[in-house]
């Protein structure tokens, strides 16, 4: 069975006219129909400004759209992961505190329906190709389907998952002659894995959830773990309308207090260091963490614990603890929840978790460890491992994530006004500047990608950060005149020293992971996202306006 894995092949020609016009010529054209998308759309819309979106799916909601494999859901909380709109939260309840896929898209088509994004954007259009002319002072982007568009202003809301990752080691794919699918481009339909064999490769999110949502009704299911995922608790809860309403009064200022804490979300590190508690004021303030759930272990645990590994490992082994106390089988607990940590907690983004482990002590549900045996390719019949096992299934999912971070803008055919690649350029190593701009690529944006906040945040809190800067620094264009900015090399390469500096003080540079580059072979080893918390990120991008310090700016001629 041969399985999609680029964007292009979904690309199809939806109509001629609007945002489907061919030589659409307008003020700012935006890639992506997911949260930053929308948040930039709305907000240029807003300015005055000529603005459409183009969407490489065939609806809004971004990855929403794409990831509808089993047990899909957002690993945030409401009313953090939504965006700031008034219009779009005023009529709208959620039904419980962490939304599934179904929920989001539903959420999606109710901002259409009170902004009016779906007549302005155009769906399943593929950018392959865009170059600024400065002669012109404007974009050219073109479609995988072959219309071209210009704009002065070219945003790039791709996110950091827009590029799928399947390893080269995978040979065979396309003969295995069960159901295979990639888990973001996972069919949107029912796949009845009852009585049969089923195997989920990686334990990210996505695996995570397949995991829990699988276990209960699969015939056998088998997890290929290389890593082990160190999940915290979700504590998924129902929500009423009338709590949701009676809180929406104050909504404005919970959207002004999450962009005021690390992570976006609505609480932060504690003020204290790990060892400025003893043992029991310790224990207790962990049981608090995990008891409450979310994301407050990793990101209002104590201020020192990503810094330095003593206080790691206290975390960890609290972790730990309450992981194996979960797992009857002794041999699955010491590979799902090593006494040894893999790495620091926290290093790599945890994934929220309602019953992963408990899933575990089915008798239908394996998990088979593949960090020293690893898959060696497929079989007709199913999956080879290096010693030459063959474990053979019905149903396949490969939860083997992405090109993280940078991928969704290096496979877009960027190139910058000399002609260069940005895939070539990021080949070493990616430069951004405020990681909001690309020196040699004028008037270009990007949000949600590499140089931000990005992984370490809460994507809302992130792109609206980041989108209130883009369209004021657009207005300022306007205002001061001029035909385009770009940034320069010199600012490109400080910026990427203040990266480095924030994330060397920091335990993510012990390991490999998706903050550091991602996984892929070959991939650069560095750290792609801004380690110093959205607050700090905010304050710095902002002190390069209105002046536009670190970039060249050209006049329009007179």
């Amino acid at each position: 069975m041969k399985i999609k894995t680029e964007l292009s092949e979904y690309a199809q020609r939806r109509g001629t006219s609007g945002p489907y016009a061919d030589n659409l010529n307008v003020d700012a054209l935006v890639v992506g129909g997911g949260f930053g998308g929308i948040y930039c759309w709305y907000e240029l819309r807003k300015a005055g400004f000529d603005t459409v979106i183009y969407e490489a799916g065939d609806d809004l909601g971004g990855t929403w759209r794409w990831n509808c494999y089993p047990g899909a859901g957002v690993d945030s909380e409401v009313p953090e992961y939504q965006l700031s709109i008034p219009e779009t939260y005023k009529d709208w309840v959620w039904p419980n505190n962490y939304p599934d896929y179904k929920d989001l898209r539903a959420y999606f088509d109710h901002c259409d329906e009170v902004l009016g994004i779906k007549k302005e954007t155009a769906f399943n259009s593929v950018v392959i190709d865009a170059q600024f002319n400065t002669q012109e002072g404007r974009w050219t982007i073109k479609t995988a389907d072959g219309r071209v568009a210009k704009a002065k202003y070219f945003v790039v809301a791709a996110g950091f998952a827009a590029k799928r990752y399947i390893p080269d080691e995978f040979v065979g794919v396309d003969d295995f002659q069960g159901i295979i699918h990639h888990s973001s481009f996972w069919p949107d339909l029912n796949i009845d894995v009852r009585g049969k064999r089923c195997a989920v490769i990686g334990t990210g999110a996505s695996g995570v959830q397949i995991t829990q949502a699988w276990g209960p009704v699969a015939g056998e299911l088998k997890v290929f773990q290389r890593t082990p995922n160190l999940a915290v608790p979700m504590r998924r809860k129902r929500l009423t309308a009338k709590e949701q309403n009676d809180v929406k009064p104050f909504y404005p200022e919970l959207f002004r207090y999450r962009e005021r804490n690390f992570g976006g979300f609505l609480y932060g590190l504690s003020e204290k260091g790990t060892f400025e508690d003893d043992e029991e004021q310790r224990e207790k303030f962990y049981q608090k963490l995990w008891d409450d759930g979310g994301f407050r272990f990793w990101l209002a645990n104590y201020k020192d614990y990503l810094f330095d590994m003593k206080a790691n490992r206290l975390a960890y082994d609290f972790w730990a603890k309450n992981v194996r106390a979960r797992i009857g089988d002794p041999k699955l607990r010491d590979i799902l929840a090593p006494l040894e940590p893999p790495h620091p907690f926290g290093v790599k983004r945890p994934c929220l978790e309602h019953s992963y482990y408990e899933q575990f002590n089915r008798p239908n549900v394996d998990v088979v460890n593949i960090k020293d045996n690893p898959i060696a390719g497929f079989t007709p019949k199913g999956i080879k491992l290096q010693d030459g096992t063959v474990h053979e299934f019905d149903v396949v999912v490969i939860a083997t994530g992405f090109d993280i971070t940078t991928g969704g803008m290096t496979s877009m055919g960027l190139k910058d006004i000399d002609g260069s690649t940005l895939r070539s350029q990021w080949e070493k190593a990616a430069y951004t500047y405020l990681g909001t701009t690309i020196a040699g690529y004028p008037n270009m944006f990007h949000l949600y990608g590499p140089h931000g906040p990005t992984l370490l945040s809460n994507g809302p809190t992130s792109v609206e950060v980041q989108g209130r800067w883009i369209v004021d620094a657009i207005k300022q264009i306007e205002r001061q005149g001029l035909k385009y900015i770009n940034a320069t090399e010199d600012a490109s390469k400080a910026w990427k020293v203040r990266i480095n500096e924030l994330s060397d003080k920091s335990l993510f540079p012990t390991t490999k992971s998706t903050y550091m580059g991602g996984s892929m072979p070959g991939k650069a080893f560095e750290q792609v996202n801004y380690a110093g918390g959205l607050p700090a990120y905010a304050d710095e991008i902002r002190a390069k306006l209105p002046s536009f310090e670190g970039f060249e700016k050209v006049a329009i001629a007179t």
